[in-house]
């Protein structure tokens, strides 16, 4: 989403733009100038890109909409003063700040030149920066928060979005992500600080002051010496048969997984050659998103087939996501789904908890999170085993709040995860960490391989003893918010005013959330219980057959995605009749709910 600029403020941003610091887009700006070109100087400088909680994402680029060295020390100038408003002691405690290897030859940006950027400015302000000196795994960042006590933390990082995009990360104190009203606070004070400060522009500044200090050496060693604490079964680990082959995807996590294994007492695991070392041009893939499948694991499946290997752990390029796939008895390899793997991974650590942990009275302080649209995969073992399970919003930043509040009220969090693999399986970083998940996904499969079990064995007996979750999830592209407006809007007004659908094809509606308007019918008040939210798409719907569909809009790209699963009880194993009911049910959620044609959506291209 993006704010309208008034034109008549078009003077100043050319003015920041084509200022000698900023030779590059300057040049950029001169040229479309030159050339009248009104169509990109509009897309560069007609609309502001808007910080949210996920604070800023774009494509690296000249003007006020892209993210430039600009864009970036007002964006810093603006946190910096709302840190100020909300902490007395932010002089004494400080941030942190870290970086991928993104980079941007064309308009000179990177992400380390973004990072140094937003340090020079809350140094000219007298304010303590931990500025790492190297590329850092995204979840550095939050536990860095924790661990120094730290105000807050800034990660420059675009995830796994295409490379011509970066992003601008900010974390709270209690080291989760931010939350409203904290982005609505930052926006004003972002809008309040346009004009850079003095020597704003002047990194080198920075490397003399005594406010400048690298917290790589001793967050790598305290972080690695935390997840330890998750390693129950050493002698297995140095003994295990298994090869484990990883890949970074040209992203930041080769190093630290490695780190990680040697911390659990493994053999490093084979890295793909091709990926393993930051290339912010990822030659090797498509999209550097291991969410993608298959396509981002082809490096990956031949060096495993070369080296004997039969499970492969892949990063996204931050390192804070995981995805995982296993060689079967047939030889074909199965990718893991997110939830998938959020329920093996569930399973693993109750078991490990439950192994460390005698007293039976204990788990009534026990907790294990997931967002709304994953696998309620975790509500059916928390209903056997004791232990309390809560859904949050979409995103990892509900999860890493509720979490912290938790731990505060004395209650201990074993787990987090959310379908778009991401997994939370330490306390020590209140976000989800690939790092962690990756190695205590290697200690997971080792035990299992002495069981003569494997990774795909282990998930059917988890289905077979708490019930099959079966789940399907995907997306449409549309780039007209009227039209994504319209289609939502068509669902809320079904058979007239107000009135949402009663079925689907031949599935039965019995239960409708909506968490844009805070309407439950399943609620005696029917209001939502989750916090609803006006500015994002979001209803979800509960079938009779035991069905549960959610229709979202998300909030980084022109995606409406939507995510289903069918539960099944304890004891109902035809997982192919589950498997055909399911397709059944999403074929009628597409023609029928998303009305593809209609409204001329593009589908997920396999």
């Amino acid at each position: 989403m993006s704010k309208v600029w008034p034109a008549g403020q078009l003077r100043p941003v050319f003015r920041f733009n084509t200022a000698p610091q900023n030779t590059k887009t300057s040049e950029i700006v001169k040229k479309m100038v030159a050339e009248k070109n009104t169509g990109e100087l509009q897309k560069c400088f007609g609309s502001r890109m808007e910080f949210g909680t996920a604070g800023l994402r774009a494509a690296m680029g000249a003007g006020i909409s892209q993210m430039n060295d600009l864009t970036i020390i007002q964006t810093t100038q603006g946190f910096c003063r709302y840190l100020e408003k909300n902490f007395s002691d932010l002089k004494k405690r400080g941030v942190v700040i870290g970086f991928d290897a993104r980079a941007h030859t064309s308009s000179g940006s990177s992400s380390k030149r973004f990072a140094r950027l937003a340090a020079t400015t809350f140094i000219s302000q007298g304010i303590p920066v931990y500025l790492f000196s190297s590329i850092t795994p995204t979840p550095f960042v939050p536990y860095t928060i924790t661990h120094l006590k730290l105000s807050a933390g800034i990660m420059i990082t675009a995830s796994h979005n295409p490379k011509q995009d970066n992003g601008y990360k900010v974390y709270w104190e209690n080291g989760a992500q931010i939350t409203s009203p904290h982005d609505k606070g930052i926006s004003q004070t972002i809008e309040d600080n346009q004009e850079p400060w003095p020597q704003a522009w002047d990194d080198s500044l920075i490397d003399s002051s005594l406010l400048l200090h690298d917290p790589y050496v001793t967050i790598n060693k305290d972080y690695f010496k935390d997840i330890q604490k998750h390693c129950f079964h050493r002698n297995i680990n140095k003994e295990t048969k298994l090869k484990f082959i990883h890949t970074s995807v040209h992203g930041v996590g080769h190093e630290f997984v490695q780190s990680a294994f040697k911390a659990f007492d493994f053999k490093h695991p084979f890295a793909v050659p091709e990926q393993k070392d930051p290339d912010p041009e990822f030659p090797t893939v498509k999209y550097p998103n291991p969410e993608e499948g298959k396509d981002v694991l082809i490096l990956s499946f031949a060096l495993a087939e070369k080296e004997g290997a039969g499970i492969i752990l892949a990063n996204d390029p931050d390192a804070d996501r995981l995805l995982v796939a296993e060689k079967q008895e047939s030889g074909e390899w199965k990718v893991f789904s997110g939830n998938e793997l959020g329920a093996l991974l569930g399973w693993w650590i109750f078991t490990c908890w439950k192994n460390q942990n005698q007293d039976p009275s204990a788990i009534k302080d026990v907790y294990m999170l997931s967002s709304t649209v994953s696998s309620k995969i975790l509500r059916a073992i928390a209903l056997k085993e004791g232990f309390h399970f809560e859904e949050t919003l979409t995103g990892f930043k509900w999860m890493g709040n509720r979490a912290k509040q938790l731990m505060d009220q004395g209650k201990t969090v074993l787990f987090a995860f959310e379908e778009a693999i991401g997994y939370m399986c330490s306390p020590v970083v209140l976000d989800k960490d690939g790092v962690s998940a990756a190695v205590i996904t290697a200690e997971m499969s080792s035990w299992l391989a002495t069981k003569n079990l494997s990774l795909s064995q282990q998930l059917k007996a988890i289905y077979e003893e708490y019930g099959y979750h079966i789940t399907k999830a995907s997306y449409f592209i549309c780039h007209d918010p009227k039209v994504i407006k319209d289609l939502f809007e068509n669902l809320r007004n079904f058979d007239g005013k107000n009135t949402y659908p009663k079925s689907c094809g031949k599935f039965k509606v019995s239960g409708v959330r909506d968490l844009t308007t805070g309407y439950d019918n399943s609620q005696p008040d029917q209001k939502a219980v989750l916090p609803t939210s006006k500015s994002s798409q979001m209803i979800t719907f509960t079938f009779a057959n035991g069905g549960v569909a959610t229709m979202r809009t998300s909030g980084t790209e022109p995606k409406i995605k939507y995510y289903s699963e069918l539960c099944a009880p304890p004891g109902n194993s035809d997982l192919d009749q589950l498997k055909n009911e399911l397709d059944e049910l999403v074929s009628a959620i597409e023609e029928y709910f998303f009305q593809p044609k209609k409204y001329k959506l593009q589908p997920k291209t396999e």
